[in-house]
């Protein structure tokens, strides 16, 4: 069964902390990328995937994302909303899933460009009547991550927390279905982690599920892959 297409939140109010020292006094995800900002690749990414509406979450330096793309990119409508302090990553969905219209939504992470299949993440979470599904990648080191364990149908055991020791293992890809009911329902507020006190607060019900891309995957938060991202990135411009 056809559903349209989710409106999808991107979080783009992060500090960039690790990365200021590449990219000062620049919203992370404004990061410039072969002359483009990094936002652009993603919004690039939505719109060939055939998604129209976009809410761009924001916070530090949101003027600068707001002057820069304003209303409309090629066939994205684009809103906006805005943290007047930092909320977290739950915080900043629950504060723009007051502009969110459908019955599902997609939240993508702003410093992250996993090249996905977004249709399919889609498709699987309607078809399995998940609560949330998440999007996963294998890695050699998750350690800077932290690691997703699942069982053979997919639904989602435990998360474990980010270590020192190197090792291989599924991470949360930073890309997520949600159902607006379940999220609704949920009645948190303030500041909150999306990770903490949603997906892992609710593994019990059963219904949180992931979902397994190979696909090319980059995390600009730290320098030394915002530097990778300048050669990779050659490959997506469009």
């Amino acid at each position: 069964m056809f559903m349209a297409y989710p409106d999808i939140v991107i979080l783009a109010g992060g500090l960039g902390t690790r990365l200021n020292q590449a990219v000062p006094d620049t919203p992370k995800p404004m990061a410039p990328v072969n002359g483009k900002p990094f936002l652009q690749y993603l919004l690039n990414h939505i719109n060939t995937a055939g998604f129209r509406r976009v809410i761009l979450s924001t916070g530090y330096m949101s003027e600068k994302i707001e002057s820069y793309f304003k209303n409309k990119y090629k066939e994205l409508e684009l809103l906006y909303s805005a943290e007047d302090e930092p909320l977290g990553t739950g915080g900043a969905v629950q504060l723009a899933f007051q502009k969110v219209q459908t019955p599902h939504f997609m939240v993508i992470n702003g410093d992250t460009f996993f090249r996905i299949n977004l249709d399919l993440l889609f498709q699987k979470h309607i078809e399995q009547l998940a609560d949330v599904t998440m999007a996963l990648r294998w890695v050699e080191d998750a350690s800077r991550y932290g690691a997703v364990e699942f069982d053979r149908n997919n639904r989602i055991q435990k998360f474990t927390e980010k270590s020192e020791m190197p090792k291989p293992g599924y991470i949360n890809g930073g890309v997520y279905v949600i159902s607006s009911r379940f999220f609704k329902a949920q009645a948190l507020s303030g500041k909150f982690s999306l990770e903490r006190d949603l997906f892992e607060s609710k593994l019990d019900s059963g219904n949180t599920y992931g979902l397994i891309f190979n696909d090319y995957f980059l995390d600009i938060g730290i320098p030394a892959d915002y530097h990778r991202a300048q050669t990779e990135f050659h490959a997506f411009e469009n």
